[in-house]
C-alpha cells in the first residue's frame, strides 16, 4: 500500500498598504514603559489600548505597538494570524492618528477567533474612548 503525501501551497500576499512601516513601530522596552505609565487605558473584551498623546507641536511619526502574550494566545499560528490582521487594520489607522502619539494595543485570548471586521470596529471605539479619557483627564 502506498501513501501519497499532500502538501497544500498557499499563496500568501501582502500588500505594502497591509505593513506597519518602521518609523511607525513601538519596538523598545523603554517606550512601552512609558505609554504605560503616562497615558491612559480603555479596555474590552478582545483588547487593551494604551493611548499617550503628545504635545499639539510635536511632528514625529505617530508609532504604535502590538503585543499577543504566549499566555493569551498560546499558538504561535494564532498569534502571528491576530498579529498579522491587526498590523494591517492599524496600518490603515496610523495616519488618521495625531502626530507625535504613541499606541499601545494590547490583545486578549478571546480575540483569536473574532472577524477583522469586528476587530477594526472594535478598536476604533477603544480609541475613541482613549482620546475622550485624555481630553478629561487633569494636565499635569
Amino acid at each position: 500500500m502506498r501513501f501519497l503525501h499532500l502538501v497544500a501551497v498557499r499563496d500568501v500576499h501582502v500588500s505594502l498598504s497591509e505593513v506597519l512601516d518602521a518609523r511607525n513601530r513601538l519596538v523598545r522596552g523603554d517606550d512601552f514603559s512609558s505609554v504605560i505609565r503616562g497615558g491612559v487605558r480603555s479596555g474590552s473584551r478582545n483588547m487593551v489600548l494604551y493611548l499617550y498623546l503628545a504635545s499639539s507641536g510635536e511632528d514625529s511619526p505617530t508609532r504604535i505597538g502590538l503585543t499577543v502574550s504566549k499566555k493569551q494566545i498560546p499558538l504561535a499560528t494564532h498569534r502571528n494570524r491576530v498579529k498579522r490582521r491587526l498590523r494591517g487594520l492599524l496600518s490603515s489607522r496610523v495616519e488618521l492618528m495625531q502626530p507625535g502619539s504613541r499606541l499601545i494595543v494590547r490583545v486578549l485570548s478571546s480575540a483569536d477567533g473574532i472577524p477583522s471586521a469586528d476587530l477594526g470596529k472594535e478598536f476604533d471605539a477603544l480609541l475613541r474612548k482613549c482620546h475622550h479619557l485624555y481630553e478629561k483627564r487633569p494636565r499635569q
